[in-house]
């Protein structure tokens, strides 16, 4: 693969602001009510008046158009306007458009939201239903026919071999799936707060598909999550401290489809994300042992063995050993998902995990990693995705 330069992006933008609904299973309120609490909740934390907003970024699968959102949240005039295609994939390239329009003056305030009903209203985690006529779809079903209908069924095919190819258990799995779920134990607003998990839990829970348990597999929740961008130099001004933007990039790998790469030379990686960590590392200047605490994209735990190994903490077929030795708690050599994830807390397609990425940076997680300087954040895998590196001010 060939590399790119460097990009100018590094230190021009910060997070300086973050909002959440509740998580819960039944919100009770359509998507656009959650995706205006949220960008609401947002602006207030940064202390930022709805008027002065004129960018807003979402995912092409959110159902709220960004007029719509303007118009519920006091919004004015626009200058800029954009949406991430390809799932949770998006999650960091929002705060990365986001960061392109700052800096470049198209926009002085960009808030990034995502809101849906995910858990009462349409679940991703049924599987295929109904897709109007394209081009991925004509690639999603050549697989259809022989039950491969859902994103487990997807995921199954690269966790079988990964575990062939290594010599690895579902164990390996268990210690992602256990640390998530402790760190959500500490956190209030986890779904799963006050409910850890145990090695035996994580092997005897229910099959899902082949080799992979409920206890792999993400939650599906009702919720919105709203994040404000602006100027590093602003943000120093505003509220709260700044989590600056020091990388922001995108990748999507040769041969890419959407969960469906079977037929890459190798399956015991993602490539899409092995794009993204080689620029995220190249406009920073930063390596693998400059970062105090990720938050990795976990829908399934798998992938998070694969996302350790893509970006350097750990070689090739190496994850399980890494995992086993407690690194992804607090105290471990790479502290992961400390609001328990998407596992854990809640599935808001990895917007809640760039939010909990600004508390380390703050000091105010509830499960703080001590002398936090850098944070690795990852959108989602199998598909073309995104990551983002933020840092002090």
């Amino acid at each position: 693969m060939s590399l790119k330069h460097a990009d100018s992006l590094k230190g021009k933008t910060a997070i300086a602001g973050i909002g959440a609904t509740e998580f819960s299973k039944e919100s009770g309120r359509s998507e656009l009510r959650l995706a205006a609490e949220a960008v609401g909740a947002a602006l207030d934390d940064a202390g930022i008046a709805p008027s002065e907003v004129d960018g807003l970024v979402t995912f092409t699968m959110d159902t709220n158009p960004e007029i719509s959102v303007a118009q519920a949240c006091g919004i004015g005039d626009l200058t800029f306007f954009s949406r991430v295609n390809f799932g949770g994939g998006a999650a960091c390239g929002t705060v990365a458009h986001a960061a392109m329009a700052v800096a470049t003056g198209l926009a002085d305030v960009v808030v990034c939201y995502r809101a849906f009903n995910e858990r009462s209203g349409r679940r991703f985690g049924s599987g295929v239903l109904e897709r109007e006529p394209s081009a991925e779809g004509v690639a999603i079903g050549w697989n259809m026919p022989y039950g491969l209908l859902t994103p487990a069924s997807w995921v199954a095919m690269f966790a079988q071999r990964y575990l062939h190819v290594y010599g690895a258990s579902t164990e390996a799995f268990g210690h992602v799936a256990i640390a998530d779920r402790q760190h959500a134990a500490t956190n209030p607003a986890a779904y799963f707060y006050g409910k850890p998990i145990t090695m035996e839990d994580h092997q005897n829970a229910r099959r899902i598909v082949e080799p992979l348990g409920l206890l792999d597999c993400c939650q599906e929740t009702d919720g919105g999550q709203a994040l404000v961008v602006v100027s590093a130099e602003r943000a120093k001004d505003l509220k709260q401290k700044p989590a600056v933007i020091n990388a922001a990039a995108q990748g999507a790998g040769r041969q890419q489809e959407m969960m469906t790469s079977f037929y890459r030379d190798e399956m015991t990686g993602l490539a899409e994300m092995q794009v993204v960590a080689k620029q995220l590392w190249q406009t920073s200047g930063l390596t693998p042992d400059d970062i105090q605490t990720a938050v990795l994209y976990d829908h399934f735990t798998p992938f998070v063995l694969m996302q350790l190994e893509e970006f350097g903490f750990c070689g090739r077929g190496e994850a399980p050993g890494f995992v086993s030795d407690n690194n992804l708690l607090r105290g471990g050599k790479l502290p992961t998902n400390t609001h328990g994830g998407q596992l854990g807390e809640a599935y808001l397609h990895g917007m809640n995990g760039i939010a909990e990425a600004v508390r380390q940076i703050r000091g105010t997680s509830v499960n703080q990693v001590d002398d936090v300087h850098n944070v690795l954040v990852t959108a989602g895998t199998g598909v073309p995705t995104s990551g983002l590196i933020l840092g002090q001010g």
